[in-house]
């Protein structure tokens, strides 16, 4: 794809220009990925696809006014991927797509109640100190909520058990943003699993939000601040031994994997953030290479599995949990579409929620269809988005492993 990017692109210190320039050359037009895209699927509409997105963001770089047409059809793209793993070409989508949303925020201000409520999610969801009050007056604001949020918000739980420091092989959580307010459960079972395994999964108290919810609103710099904070958090145990960084969302664990390239400029944290790029392990990863001696079922499930666009599209992990499954008796139910989004993507079922319920609902029956006693998957926002909707009961994997 021929791409002449505006001088006023050009030129940054970010880079990004050329960049998004090298990202546009790849691209064939050959529509591979409209096939595969969720909303191109739902909408049918050709800018409502990788290839008409591609073609919005080109005549954007060029110099054409950023209008609302532009940023419509980019909020109306669920950052899921599926179209680079159907790109012949190698297409970076996924990374165009946020380059575009910095410059969209820059250049095409939002209405006014737009812009709030993206602020507000950015103000209280990566923080978990702010979101425990607002989660504590939705439980017992139950009644009043719009049924977008009272659908996703699961019951309180205790405090689970934690095991202690123990093994010479150590291992560094994520504190993350979400996840410990409202499915605590899940990190707690990974640090068991992985304590029979011989791993002790260490808290990092001042490590939190992946910095994933800014950057894909198109506050970059925000983002780029959480990820800073990580890494310092992180550092001094990594300089003392510790193995890897494992996170239990997967969507958080692409970001984190990215954190050596999008801090690539950054001369105070470029070496650190590749550092930790390289330490970087999705829980799977980690569990699929031990020994699982320890690890028996008692009484094998059917199990449908939702591997998340983050894990299969963008790590590029789909059939490391299924493998697992398989290996230790359990049945996999067949999931027809699987490669396909569940309309979760971030704050996307927030922002966008009838074309997310939409998807969700497409993926609950093709999830039911096999008849499967519980619906796994490996990251939060895809279990609350399918929790809210299931007829079956939804878990992390690693909630079941730990049952093991």
């Amino acid at each position: 794809m021929l791409t002449r990017i505006d001088p006023q692109f050009g030129g940054t210190p970010e880079g990004e220009g050329e960049e998004a320039e090298a990202i546009l050359d790849a691209c064939v037009h050959c529509g591979f990925c409209t096939a595969a895209c969720p909303t191109y699927r739902l909408l049918g509409d050709e800018r409502d696809g990788p290839r008409g997105r591609i073609y919005l963001i080109k005549a954007m770089l060029e110099g054409e006014p950023v209008t609302e047409r532009t940023r419509s059809h980019l909020d109306r793209c669920l950052g899921c991927r599926a179209c680079e793993s159907a790109c012949p070409s190698g297409v970076r989508y996924g990374r165009l797509a946020d380059i575009a949303r910095g410059i969209i925020e820059e250049r095409a201000p939002r209405p006014a109640i737009e812009r709030l409520k993206r602020k507000s999610l950015r103000m209280i969801l990566p923080y978990p100190s702010r979101l425990v009050p607002w989660v504590g007056l939705a439980r017992r604001s139950m009644p009043l909520l719009p049924a977008v949020l009272r659908n996703k918000l699961p019951p309180a739980s205790g405090s689970p058990s934690w095991p202690p420091v123990r093994h010479r092989r150590t291992m560094l959580a994520l504190g993350g943003c979400v996840q410990p307010v409202l499915a605590p459960s899940i990190d707690a079972a990974a640090a068991r699993v992985l304590d029979r395994l011989g791993i002790s999964l260490i808290r990092v108290p001042a490590s939190g939000c992946c910095g994933a919810l800014s950057y894909h609103l198109g506050a970059h710099e925000e983002g780029l601040d959480f990820m800073r904070r990580n890494i310092d958090a992180w550092w001094p145990a990594i300089e003392a031994g510790a193995e890897a960084v494992v996170i239990t969302a997967s969507g958080c664990g692409l970001m984190v994997k990215e954190y050596g390239e999008l801090l690539s400029r950054d001369p105070a944290y470029a070496e650190k953030a590749a550092r930790v790029s390289a330490l970087a392990r999705d829980l799977g990863e980690v569990v699929a290479a031990e020994d699982w001696t320890p690890l028996a079922p008692l009484a094998p499930r059917r199990i449908a599995f939702h591997s998340p666009c983050t894990l299969q599209h963008g790590q590029r992990l789909d059939g490391v949990v299924e493998s697992l499954f398989q290996r230790l008796g359990f049945e996999l139910t067949p999931v027809a579409d699987a490669a396909l989004c569940c309309g979760s993507a971030g704050t996307y079922s927030l922002l966008q929620p009838e074309l997310s319920s939409r998807l969700r609902d497409d993926k609950l029956r093709n999830l039911e269809a096999g008849g499967p006693e519980v619906i796994a998957t490996a990251n939060i926002g895809c279990l609350l988005q399918l929790a809210s909707g299931a007829r079956r009961p939804v878990r992390h994997w690693v909630e079941l492993l730990d049952r093991c």
